[in-house]
């Protein structure tokens, strides 16, 4: 059986933004990555000074982070 061989690329995320509904991730690469803020409630439900954005990557308050 022969599976198809998938090359991946490293691609560390830069910036993070989060607006009223929605978590985009810039990565070195150029792309972004966008989610809707309902799939990380805990983040949805937070305050927008907790959830900040740019460089504050972390959410301890709210168990979750986007690390490099």
């Amino acid at each position: 059986m022969n599976s198809s061989g998938v090359e991946t690329r490293e691609a560390p995320a830069i910036r993070v933004e989060v607006s009223d509904d929605t978590l985009s991730v810039e990565l070195t690469d150029g792309r972004t990555i966008s989610a809707p803020l309902a799939w990380y409630p805990r983040l949805e439900h937070a305050s927008g000074e907790e959830r900040g954005s740019g460089a504050s990557w972390r959410w301890p308050r709210h168990s979750l982070a986007c690390d490099r």
